[in-house]
């Protein structure tokens, strides 16, 4: 018996493994795919057309709509606004939902969650531990929806604007919006080499697997985790200074440079009136402007 209940462990934890290795894998290679590689920005669409410079304040004045709002149905408007904007620019439906809903549940509700049980009001049903009576009540359950659908809303929103601007345009723009240089830069090189890592990091991993043999224990996995992190940080030091000094041995200037001339058209100056009048529209509608 104590041998099947070793081999049984032993399987399940096989199995863990080799489920954190696909996860790790089908991770970066959707990152690498989706993001990195910027196919969906270079698409012949509605919000690809749009001057970057106008896009980023379109989103900034939809995202402050958003946060403002306190009522759901508002939220609810705001978020069938997005969806179309991400209809009009030919961004993979079922991607576009899953990935801002898949996190963003979790994360909001979890921070939300407290509110539900002390927020005064009549109780939705009671909960008994001991000498403590709690439950859940109907205004703390609508300000978790509320706030849990802003979040949503802005992440979309957020998500939306990424996935329909190259990285270098996005940069460019903020310095028409006046963005400190420094912090440009350091958001610049944040982004970029956040997945080469991951990709090192998952070479690191299969690696490691295609020269494992045999079951190796749970002190061992984690001397080889701490050992990667340490690989990985001492790897990164060296890499910024090597990437810092071929930047100024070819004249970089701190300045943030792309290929393409901004020129607002008719066409960018329609959109940011039409998220104008939206914007307007959902803030009267929620009593913000009298």
């Amino acid at each position: 018996m104590s041998e099947i209940r070793s081999h049984n462990g032993t399987g399940m934890r096989r199995e863990s493994l080799a489920w954190l290795e696909r996860t790790l894998s089908d991770l970066t290679g959707a990152i690498e795919r989706a993001v990195f590689t910027e196919e969906l920005a270079r698409k012949d669409a509605w919000l690809q057309k749009i001057d970057p410079r106008a896009k980023l304040v379109m989103f900034l004045v939809m995202v402050l709509t958003a946060s403002l709002s306190h009522t759901l149905v508002i939220l609810i408007a705001l978020y069938l606004v997005t969806l179309l904007a991400a209809y009009a620019s030919r961004l993979p439906f079922d991607f576009f939902v899953r990935r801002v809903w898949i996190g963003v549940p979790l994360f909001a509700g979890l921070v939300i969650m407290p509110s539900i049980f002390l927020t005064k009001g009549p109780l939705l049903f009671e909960i008994t531990a001991g000498p403590l009576h709690l439950g859940p009540t109907l205004p703390g359950l609508m300000g978790a929806t509320i706030f849990v659908a802003r979040v949503g809303v802005s992440v979309s929103l957020a998500v939306l604007l990424v996935l329909t601007t190259p990285w270098a345009d996005l940069l460019k723009s903020l310095q028409a919006l006046r963005v400190p240089q420094v912090f440009i830069l350091l958001l610049s090189m944040t982004y970029r080499y956040i997945f080469l890592f991951l990709h090192t990091a998952n070479g690191m991993l299969a690696a490691r697997k295609s020269r494992t043999v045999g079951h190796t224990s749970g002190n061992e996995h984690r001397s080889w985790i701490s050992g990667s992190i340490a690989a990985l940080m001492h790897r990164s030091f060296k890499m910024s200074n090597d990437v810092y000094a071929a930047m100024a041995a070819r004249g970089f200037n701190n300045t943030i440079r792309t290929y393409h001339e901004y020129h607002m058209k008719m066409r960018d100056w329609l959109a940011l009136l039409g998220a104008c009048c939206i914007a307007a529209a959902a803030l009267l509608a929620g009593g913000y402007l009298r």
